[in-house]
């Protein structure tokens, strides 16, 4: 029944990537027939977090640490306030989710409670005049996310792998509108060479590890900006803008704290 599936288009696309990574886990269980696991219409219940404060708190302790990596890089001070502004809103979730690694940050989903009736009646129409419902993570989408974690924590990095890897996940060349593309390019392959150079003397008999970390990393990339701020962020942000507020933290306009 997949080819009637009704999943929309951007669950289509994430569950090629999706398969990919969970393939090997997939045919370990060796349970499910292929068609179920490529068709998502079970998993597209919403979900939320089972400890959000624990959950929220260790996520925005990480979100922190990522904007002071950023402080902390004087070439990325360097660039144009709009370049930097630029990467910031382009890379900050691959950033996130790589302290989400390193930090070994873990969560748990449950399924959405669903609103008695009475409630649904009272705040229906009181929603329509003030402000839309906020949009829920699926199941799908979770378990794609917690699957490019798991791959992650699989590679067991170092301290200066992740460091040298954030760099190069920063200085995309590739954001559209960027003023300083050549410099940013150069800084993206110094960051490069510095994590290959770190790669030899720890791995040496691995030498694919370097195009495997990059083509790993890649996959954060494919992750929703939408899904990691509705899941993290959205119980203590509410309708802020998530880009904004990292900004403000970045350029100490409000002293870097996130507040409900």
């Amino acid at each position: 029944d997949c080819e009637r599936c009704q999943c929309h288009s951007e669950d289509k696309r994430t569950a090629i990537l999706y398969t990919l990574l969970s393939q090997n886990h997939n045919h370990s269980r060796g349970s499910r027939s292929p068609a179920h696991q490529r068709c998502l219409c079970h998993q597209r219940r919403t979900v939320c977090l089972r400890t959000p404060h624990v959950t929220c708190q260790a996520a925005s302790n990480v979100l922190v640490k990522t904007v002071s990596f950023m402080k902390n890089l004087p070439s990325f001070h360097l660039l144009p306030r709009e370049d930097q502004l630029l990467l910031l809103d382009s890379c900050w979730v691959p950033l996130f989710l790589l302290g989400l690694v390193q930090e070994m940050v873990t969560f748990e989903v449950m399924e959405t409670p669903a609103p008695s009736m009475l409630k649904k009646i009272l705040l229906d129409g009181h929603r329509k005049r003030q402000e839309p419902e906020r949009t829920q993570p699926t199941l799908a989408a979770v378990r794609r996310l917690q699957c490019c974690l798991n791959t992650f924590w699989s590679l067991d990095l170092s301290p200066k792998e992740y460091a040298y890897l954030k760099g190069a996940i920063l200085f995309n060349p590739g954001v559209p509108g960027l003023r300083a593309s050549l410099y940013i390019e150069s800084l993206q392959r110094e960051a490069q060479r510095a994590l290959q150079e770190v790669l030899q003397p720890l791995h040496p008999e691995d030498q694919g590890r370097f195009t495997h970390i990059l083509l790993i990393a890649s996959t954060l990339k494919s992750i929703p900006p939408a899904l990691i701020t509705d899941l993290f962020f959205r119980p203590i942000i509410g309708n802020a803008d998530i880009v904004e507020l990292i900004a403000e933290m970045l350029y100490e306009i409000t002293g870097g704290q996130l507040a409900p």
